[in-house]
C-alpha cells in the first residue's frame, strides 16, 4: 500500500472513531489520582510536576529542532530564512503568555485552597481573554511581517523566504496562544501528564509532515521553507483544539462553559496585574533576543546561520529549567494557597539546586561533543560551524547559573511577585546582555564573540542578584487570594 492509500484510510478512521474524543478518552488517565502536592515528600511531587513538564517542553522545542534539521538540508539561507522569524515569534506570543502565566497562578493558588468554583472561573475569563488578544495580534504580525524584517535588517536574498514563513506562523498564533495557556492551566492544578502525551502526537505529525511539505512526495509538490511552517500550523491546529475540547467537556477537574459568561473585571484586573509583568518580562527577554538577532544579521548571513542553530540548541537547553520553573510556580502556588508557607520555601531550595546541579553537567555535555550536535543542525562549510561551535563553547559553561536564576523565577511567579522577576529579567537582558553585545561586538579584536560572550555575563549576574532577594524572604509577604 503507498503513502496515499494509507494517509486516506487514516482519515476515514480519524472521522469513524470521532478523533478528538478517541484520542482523549483512550489515551488520558484523567481520573486517576493525584500525587498531592501539599502533603507528603517535596522531592516526589517536584519530580511528579517537572518530568511530564519537561517532556512536553521536549517535545515543543522538537518543533524548532525537527524544522531546523530538516531546513538544514536546504543550506545556510535556508536556516537563516527560518532562524529569523523564532525570536519575533517569542516576543508576539510573549505578550498574550501574561494572562496564562496569571492563570497558572491564580488556579495553583486557588486549587491548593480547594476552591474549584473559582478554579474553574479563572479558567474561563483567561480563555476568552487570550483568544481575543490572540486575534488582534495575529492580524497585526500578519500585516507588518515585511516591515518587521526589514527592521531586522534581513538581506535581500533571503527576504521573500522568510516573510512567507513569517506570515504562515503568525497565522497560527491563534492556535499557538490556545495551546500554551490550555498547558498553563491544567498545570495549575497538577495536571502535567496529558500536554505531554498531546505534544508526543503533535511532533510525530509534525516529523512526518515537515519533510513532506518541505521537499514533496507525490502529488504534493515541496515548498521549501514555507513547508516548515505549513507543517507547524496544521499540528499546532490540532493541539489547540485537543486542548478546548479538554478543557469543556469535564475530563479533569475543568468544566467550562460559555453558558451566563460575561467579564469579571475585578478578577480580570488581578490577572492584568499578575499577568502584565510576566509579559514585560518575556517581552523583554524575547525583544532582547530579537534585537540580538538583529546584532548578529549586521555580520552577514553565515554568523546569523551560526547564531541561529547556536540559539536554538540553547533552548534545548532552556527547557530543562523552565520545566523545574514550572513545576516550582505550581507547587509554591498550591502550597501558599493551602497555607504552607514552609513547604513552599523548602520546595524553592530543591528546585534551585536541582537546576544548578542538572543544567552545570549539562554544559559540560555540550562543551565536550559542541562540533557533532552543530553539524547535526548544520549543513555548512567549515567556517560556519566553527562559529556554532565557538558560540556553544563559549556558553555551556554558564548554563548552571541560568538554570538556578529560572527555578527561582517559579518561586516568584508561584507567590504572585510578577514585579519582581520582570525586573531581574530586565535586568539581564537590558542591562547586562544587550549593552554588552552591542558595545563588545563593535570591537575589532572581538567581532561576533561578543555576541557570544552576552550569553553567559546574562546568565551569571542574574543568577546572584535573583539568589540574594530570594534568602531575603520577601516573596513571602505576597498574598493574591483571601485565604
Amino acid at each position: 500500500m503507498n503513502l496515499k492509500e494509507q494517509s486516506n484510510q487514516d482519515i476515514n478512521q480519524i472521522f469513524r472513531l470521532s478523533f478528538i474524543r478517541y484520542l482523549v478518552l483512550s489515551l488520558l488517565p484523567m481520573k486517576q489520582a493525584k500525587t498531592s502536592l501539599t502533603e507528603g515528600s517535596i522531592l516526589k511531587a517536584l519530580a511528579v510536576l517537572s518530568f511530564p513538564i519537561i517532556g512536553a517542553n521536549l517535545l515543543q522545542t522538537g518543533y524548532q529542532l525537527v524544522d531546523a534539521f530538516w531546513v538544514g538540508r536546504l543550506g545556510a539561507n535556508a536556516v537563516a530564512a527560518v532562524s529569523i522569524s523564532y525570536p519575533v515569534n517569542f516576543l508576539l506570543i510573549s505578550l498574550s503568555s501574561g494572562f496564562a502565566f496569571a492563570g497558572t497562578i491564580l488556579v495553583a493558588q486557588y486549587a491548593g485552597a480547594k476552591n474549584l468554583k473559582m478554579v474553574n472561573h479563572v479558567a474561563t475569563q483567561t480563555v476568552v481573554m487570550v483568544f481575543l488578544m490572540s486575534l488582534v495580534l495575529s492580524y497585526i504580525a500578519y500585516q507588518l511581517s515585511p516591515q518587521i524584517l526589514h527592521w531586522l535588517g534581513v538581506e535581500q536574498e533571503i527576504f521573500d523566504e522568510a516573510d512567507l514563513f513569517q506570515r504562515t506562523i503568525f497565522i497560527g498564533l491563534v492556535f499557538n496562544f490556545g495551546f500554551i495557556l490550555f498547558q498553563s492551566l491544567l498545570r495549575g492544578i497538577g495536571e502535567v501528564k496529558i500536554p505531554l502525551y498531546i505534544n508526543a502526537l503533535s511532533l510525530g505529525l509534525n516529523f512526518v509532515l515537515d519533510p513532506l511539505f518541505i521537499y514533496g512526495w507525490g502529488p504534493i509538490p515541496g515548498y521549501g521553507v514555507a513547508g516548515a511552517a505549513y507543517s507547524t500550523l496544521a499540528t499546532l491546529g490540532l493541539s489547540s483544539l485537543i486542548g478546548y475540547y479538554i478543557l469543556f467537556t469535564g475530563k479533569t477537574e475543568f468544566k467550562l462553559t460559555f453558558q451566563d459568561f460575561k467579564f469579571d473585571f475585578p478578577l480580570l484586573k488581578k490577572a492584568f496585574n499578575l499577568g502584565m509583568p510576566s509579559s514585560m518580562e518575556i517581552s523583554a527577554r524575547a525583544l532582547g533576543l530579537t534585537l540580538l538577532t538583529g546584532v548578529a544579521a549586521k555580520f552577514g548571513t553565515d554568523v546569523l546561520a551560526a547564531y541561529g542553530v547556536g540559539a536554538r540548541l540553547i533552548s534545548f537547553v532552556v527547557i530543562i529549567a523552565l520545566g523545574l520553573m514550572k513545576a516550582n510556580a505550581t507547587l509554591v502556588g498550591q502550597n501558599i494557597g493551602a497555607g504552607k508557607m514552609d513547604r513552599a520555601e523548602k520546595t524553592s531550595n530543591y528546585a534551585g539546586f536541582i537546576a544548578f546541579a542538572s543544567l552545570t553537567l549539562i554544559g559540560v555535555l555540550f562543551f565536550v561533543f559542541a562540533e557533532p550536535i552543530v553539524r547535526a543542525f548544520l549543513d555548512a562549510d567549515d567556517n560556519v560551524v566553527a562559529m556554532g561551535v565557538s558560540f556553544i563553547k563559549i556558553t555551556a559553561p554558564s548554563f548552571g547559573f541560568m538554570g538556578i536564576q529560572l527555578a527561582l523565577v517559579g518561586t516568584l511567579r508561584g507567590s504572585g511577585n510578577t514585579v519582581a522577576s520582570m525586573i531581574f529579567t530586565i535586568i539581564g537582558i537590558w542591562v547586562i546582555q544587550f549593552p554588552f553585545a552591542w558595545i563588545v561586538s563593535n570591537m575589532e579584536s572581538m567581532s561576533y564573540l561578543g555576541i557570544w560572550w552576552s550569553f553567559p555575563a546574562s546568565y551569571v549576574l542574574p543568577a546572584i542578584i535573583t539568589f540574594v532577594w530570594y534568602k531575603t524572604g520577601a516573596w513571602k509577604r505576597k498574598q493574591i487570594i483571601n485565604q
